[in-house]
């Protein structure tokens, strides 16, 4: 059986700042459970229903740190430092690198942007890069990648 990712699921030690955040992220609020203290956000346009991220408050003795990453189209990840800082939303070094421009995993290869919910969670904007896996180079920015690629396809 071949499916993809439907649902994942996050904890928050407050609920009302974690669907602010997600709605500043874009996402559509699916349902709010007030009485259970979750939310579900669809992770693109709502009417599509293909994918949701619930995010669900505890304790703070019962939190603890997950990470997912949303894919974005190649243009998207060329501007997703900037567009997250456009919401006061920081970009976080990751693998030694400071994040000045998508990080590239040469392995896959895709090029990744990190930050952090409000709880502190590590999210990720990723694109997959098409080209030839290169392992041996590690973490690297972008702009090393298409310099050293530059006859990569997007």
């Amino acid at each position: 059986m071949n499916g993809y990712l439907y649902e994942t699921h996050v904890l928050t030690k407050n609920l009302e700042e974690a669907v602010k955040f997600y709605q500043k992220l874009g996402m559509p609020l699916a349902y709010l459970l007030e009485d259970r203290r979750a939310a579900f956000f669809w992770f693109q346009k709502s009417e599509e229903k293909k994918q949701m991220l619930g995010v669900w408050e505890v304790a703070e003795d019962q939190w603890v740190a997950r990470h997912f990453a949303f894919h974005v189209s190649y243009e998207e990840i060329l501007v997703a430092t900037e567009w997250l800082k456009e919401r006061n939303i920081e970009p976080v070094p990751d693998f030694g690198k400071e994040p000045i421009e998508p990080l590239v995993h040469c392995w896959m290869p895709s090029a990744s942007v990190y930050f952090k919910d409000p709880d502190g969670n590590s999210l990720e904007y990723i694109h997959v890069l098409e080209g030839e896996s290169k392992p041996e180079l590690g973490v690297i920015y972008l702009s090393e990648w298409e310099n050293v690629f530059s006859s990569i396809v997007k």
